[in-house]
């Protein structure tokens, strides 16, 4: 695929360029909503609390992943960024590749451009059912992240396509709970170059932490990354990235629950049942007050 002209206008009004810092609704921070994995993941994903049910059923490309979430990111924080202005919003949007790859630091070959189109199609083929209300309402049954997804081209003379925008409709849910809850939350400017795992661990402790440093029941916390390995592994993955102190704006600590309260065993011990998330001081400063709204306890 051939580098993007700049659409004139001619069909539809641009979107982009996002001018405002990367912000996401906070019950796709919170709740495993995406595959953890860069490759094609196509079994079914569940996730159960007393609280909350979420199921995802994929289509023959997979389930959409946390890499095709940075879609999602992008519109959200476009959207935010249009309703601060104090501009109209609807569920439809166009933008640039160009802006989405210069926003999330991928480079714009062909063969991104190859990847955003799966990632389009992911989005708008994997099927979502929670009992999650966004903007005071609630619904059963389906529903996909994008209701359409198009991709925009002119053709050169030399029968060369080019793709000049991207068209998509944002789902009524998603919309609402922009619109109406407002729970958006930014990003650090980092996320975009995490794995899957640190990406999740992230998205957990921004939801979750205001001020204070919270502790995490080890299991409850894989379940709520959607980590589908056994919890001897993420006990491992939890150390490794400990050690590497890889998470933006965050501290992890294995915490031994034998031990007296509040004690914090070595990172490398294998027994460790809990996780403590602390802001670092700058995050601390800037912290937002939030709650918790389900399961990290």
């Amino acid at each position: 695929m051939s580098g993007e002209a700049t659409p004139q206008g001619d069909l539809f009004s641009l979107d982009s360029p996002l001018l405002a810092e990367v912000r996401g609704e906070r019950s796709l921070m919170a709740f495993p909503f995406f595959a953890l994995s860069k490759g094609k993941w196509t079994k079914p994903l569940s996730y159960r609390t007393e609280q909350v049910s979420i199921e995802i059923l994929a289509t023959p490309k997979g389930v959409a992943t946390i890499y095709d979430k940075e879609v999602l990111l992008y519109i959200a924080s476009i959207m935010v960024a249009k309703l601060e202005a104090g501009a109209q919003v609807s569920q439809d949007f166009y933008f640039t590749a160009h802006d989405l790859f210069r926003v999330t630091g991928i480079s714009g070959s062909a063969r991104s451009y190859e990847r955003l189109s799966d990632a389009l199609e992911r989005l708008q083929g994997t099927q979502i059912k929670t009992n999650i209300e966004a903007g005071g309402e609630g619904a059963s049954g389906y529903f996909s992240w994008l209701s359409e997804a198009q991709l925009h081209y002119s053709t050169t003379r030399k029968g060369e396509r080019r793709l000049k925008a991207v068209k998509v409709r944002l789902c009524d849910w998603l919309y609402r709970a922009i619109l109406r809850d407002r729970e958006v939350l930014d990003y650090s400017s980092a996320y975009f170059q995490l794995g899957p795992v640190e990406r999740r661990l992230y998205e957990v402790a921004r939801s979750a932490c205001g001020r204070d440093p919270i502790s995490v029941n080890i299991e409850e916390l894989r379940l709520q990354l959607g980590y589908q390995s056994s919890l001897k592994h993420f006990r491992f993955e939890l150390k490794r990235i400990a050690d590497a102190g890889t998470i933006p704006d965050f501290s992890l600590d294995l915490e031994d629950a034998a031990a007296s309260p509040g004690a914090i065993r070595q990172r490398r011990n294998a027994g460790a049942s809990r996780v403590r998330i602390t802001p670092r001081p700058a995050t601390v400063e800037h912290a937002e007050d939030v709650q918790s709204t389900d399961s990290v306890t």
